[in-house]
């Protein structure tokens, strides 16, 4: 039992037996000791005090005598104010490194019985990923390595944007302009080939409308009245209609995206149970709109279109069917939530879309309570803010947007140069050095984005992100890999020490305490759904090793027993920064 489900339960037992009273586990606050205190774990004692009768100093002076008492792990405790703070015996966090920190699936929840799905990325095949899909995809994926290691099963899905007006203009302009271009005949990775033309197809557009309004129109009036848009909207209900030609174009273009796609999200280091297209799901939800005609839920206008009134919920009334009975975007997306659901009858569904959809997502979700699906109450919108670049950092193919492909490349070659520079290669081969860059530089990204609160819009320095003594990937990198180097030299290959008698130095005893807390982060970060908290987490956790790498020998201890305990104790931070990382898909080297 944690010492932690110690205190409470001899808590429960204290306030009976001081004060006659029954007080229940959920109403006992326990929190960290305060750096400036002396302890390590403090009970807010100010909810006792209507038992007691006393001052909230007098009743932590019970309650802490109690304790020291009856429990055996507790050697002292001081109260200051309303909190009691309590000194745990080196005993126990020697024991909790030996038999619990150091056990290979410290961690690891066991399984809990439910089932949760992730669905991020959700590209269009219009264009490559960019910087804001960065951010997506890598919260996405940790926060499923979260879940998952809280004792969830997760299943990791993508619902890829495959169809609609913006990918019939990249295939139009490809079929006017394209001269028969395939990624092999030009050597570009098949979604920028694609995202090339949807950028030509803008540019003619643009052109169209100047010509028209240039002879009279108004702008409103040219954009509607431009060939080039008329010929895209062509094209789409040809391929509504499904004709042949259009069909096998938009699968040749779009096999091509996903080869390029496929490279992108190899490189980022994520991967998906499932991927759903729009093409197969876009014509859902129609069952779901006449299942709430007939219960009340939605109504018919005069002109047919069907709606939905959220006023009373505080939102508005939403149209979900068009008066010609085509879909609107939530109809399929009501569909889609349903199809996902019979799939895999998840407990919970996340869905990580940036916050300019925080709405519809609100609304979404409402409905399908209102339809009263049983699963609805299990869905949340993760929403994260928009990533900004400082001015002039990086530039883009077409000065708009940061590709996803050019920052990461970017991010390795900055690695490269900061590494050599720091002479961290010494000994490795090409192909070492080649993975180590790559190491690095995805770690920098990884880490930079991961370790603010996904709400938050942040800016994503290049350089900063990529210091080896900031608050920054490559810093925790550079720390586990000293600690592997020191594990080398004294040829460690398993813990060393059974037991320890000798007293803890106030380094030994906080860096315990500090691995202690690794199941709590972790439950944590899986109930916020929040990377932010273990990011933050092992970089406290890395700055805390380096000082007490530099304040106290572990090679040079004049003891044997105390060199092999410091070995086990550095050998258990390498293996708590290593799977902290792996929970943000970053991965940490054994030597620099």
């Amino acid at each position: 039992m944690a010492i932690e489900d110690k205190i409470v339960q001899n808590i429960i037992e204290a306030v009976q037996a001081l004060y006659g009273t029954a007080v229940k586990a959920d109403k006992i606050v326990i929190q960290e000791t305060r750096k400036e205190f002396e302890g390590q774990i403090t009970v807010v004692t100010f909810p006792f005090t209507r038992f007691s009768k006393k001052t909230p100093e007098q009743t932590g002076v019970d309650i802490g005598e109690y304790l020291k008492e009856h429990l055996v792990d507790v050697i002292d405790f001081n109260v200051i104010k309303g909190f009691l703070n309590l000194s745990i015996s080196d005993e126990y966090w020697t024991n909790c490194l030996l038999t619990n920190i150091l056990d290979t699936n410290y961690g690891q929840f066991e399984p809990n019985g439910e089932k949760v799905m992730v669905e991020y990325s959700s590209p269009n095949t219009n264009k490559p990923l960019h910087l804001g899909h960065v951010r997506n995809n890598l919260l996405g994926y940790s926060v499923a390595q979260i879940l998952s290691a809280n004792g969830y099963d997760v299943i990791k899905v993508n619902l890829v944007n495959d169809r609609g007006i913006h990918i019939c203009k990249s295939m139009l302009a490809w079929e006017q302009f394209g001269n028969n271009e395939t990624p092999e005949s030009t050597g570009l990775k098949g979604d920028h080939l694609v995202g090339k033309y949807y950028v030509i197809f803008d540019k003619e557009y643009k052109k169209e409308i100047s010509k028209l309004v240039a002879a009279g129109q108004t702008e409103d009036e040219a954009k509607k009245n431009a060939p080039v848009i008329k010929q895209a909207q062509e094209m789409l209900l040809k391929w509504e209609a499904g004709d042949p030609a259009v069909k096998e174009l938009w699968a040749k273009m779009n096999g091509w995206v996903y080869e390029g796609f496929g490279e992108t999200y190899k490189k980022l280091g994520v991967d998906f149970k499932k991927y759903y297209y729009e093409s197969d799901t876009y014509l859902l939800g129609k069952d779901t709109i006449d299942e709430g005609l007939e219960s009340g839920v939605f109504f018919k206008k005069e002109d047919g279109s069907v709606w939905i009134d959220l006023t009373e919920d505080g939102l508005d009334q939403k149209l979900v069917l068009r008066a010609d009975g085509t879909s609107v975007y939530i109809t399929q997306d009501l569909g889609t939530a349903q199809l996902k659901y019979d799939d895999f009858k998840m407990d919970k569904s996340i869905y990580v879309v940036g916050n300019e959809q925080d709405y519809h997502f609100k609304v979404l979700f409402r409905i399908l309570e209102k339809l009263g699906k049983s699963w609805a109450k299990g869905l949340f919108h993760l929403s994260y803010g928009m990533v900004d670049l400082p001015s002039g950092k990086m530039k883009s193919r077409e000065g708009t947007v940061v590709d996803a492909d050019d920052l990461m490349d970017e991010m390795i070659r900055t690695a490269k140069e900061r590494t050599e520079d720091l002479g961290k290669v010494e000994g490795f081969s090409d192909e070492e050095k080649g993975i180590l860059y790559e190491m690095i530089g995805m770690g920098a990204l990884k880490f930079f984005l991961l370790k603010v609160e996904p709400k938050k819009r942040l800016l994503f320095d290049p350089n900063e992100s990529i210091d080896f003594q900031g608050h920054t990937g490559p810093f925790i990198q550079y720390t586990h890999a000293r600690i592997r180097s020191v594990m080398a030299k004294a040829g460690y290959s398993g813990k060393l020490s059974q037991s320890y008698t000798q007293a803890l130095t106030p380094l030994e005893k906080d860096l315990i305490v500090t691995l202690s807390k690794f199941r709590d982060v972790i439950a944590a970060s899986a109930k916020e759904y929040s990377p932010a908290q273990i990011a933050n987490y092992v970089f406290e956790l890395a700055k805390l090793f380096n000082k007490f790498y530099h304040e106290e020998s572990i090679l040079k201890a004049e003891e044997a027993d105390v060199r092999n305990f410091r070995l086990d104790l550095a050998s258990a931070t390498a293996s708590v920064i290593n799977k902290s990382m792996r929970l943000l898909g970053i991965r940490v080297p054994d030597r620099m």
